[in-house]
């Protein structure tokens, strides 16, 4: 356990109970536009949509599977940057253009033979929020919408497209290990390779 780091989450003082479910999450889902990037479109004249993606949240998206904790995507929207990002970051589960992200969670849940104990969620607006109650852990960037701050179980420290899922990542490693421990796979060579 990395104490160092996990005491700045106010959330996490003295055996609460999200500290007791951290370390046994199997899976994490990610909503995209206003969590993996900071929520702004840029449009190109020929109406093609542009996105900026944290290079640091992309070694989070890796690192996670590696050691025992899936990743999945459930986004409202769809673009070609898009797909190509979480190919490129080799995401597995991805739903993309969901508008009813519950029934995404549900069809998730069934395929991974998960438990909703077992499972975070990273959502920032209240479409988020059709998925956020139905989990063991809900998390949210700094600026997220105010109804979801006031339902999330975590508050980051992170703004939208600022590193969130690194953020997230360090989380729940910190629950597991040092990270120092958790990141000497980053280290490695091999760890940019696609799997």
């Amino acid at each position: 356990m990395d104490v160092a780091f996990l005491e700045h989450y106010r959330e996490l003082v003295n055996g609460n109970l999200l500290m007791k479910k951290l370390p046994f999450l199997k899976l994490v889902i990610f909503d995209v536009d206003g969590v993996l990037t900071d929520g702004g479109l840029y449009y190109g004249a020929d109406g093609e949509a542009v996105k900026r993606f944290n290079v640091k949240d992309g070694v989070a998206l890796k690192l996670l599977p590696k050691w025992g904790v899936d990743v999945a995507v459930i986004t409202a929207k769809d673009s070609a940057p898009l797909r190509k990002r979480m190919e490129d970051l080799g995401v597995k589960h991805v739903y993309y253009g969901c508008h009813d992200k519950a029934a995404a969670f549900d069809e998730l849940m069934q395929t991974l033979m998960l438990e909703p104990e077992q499972v975070a969620y990273v959502g920032d607006d209240v479409i988020d929020l059709q998925v956020m109650p139905k989990v063991g852990i809900s998390l949210c960037p700094a600026d997220a919408h105010t109804l979801l701050l006031r339902h999330c179980d975590i508050t980051l420290k992170r703004s939208a497209g600022q590193g969130v899922a690194r953020e997230v990542a360090d989380l729940v490693l910190a629950t597991r290990m040092p990270l120092e421990k958790a990141y000497e796979l980053a280290k490695r060579p091999e760890f940019e390779k696609k799997d």
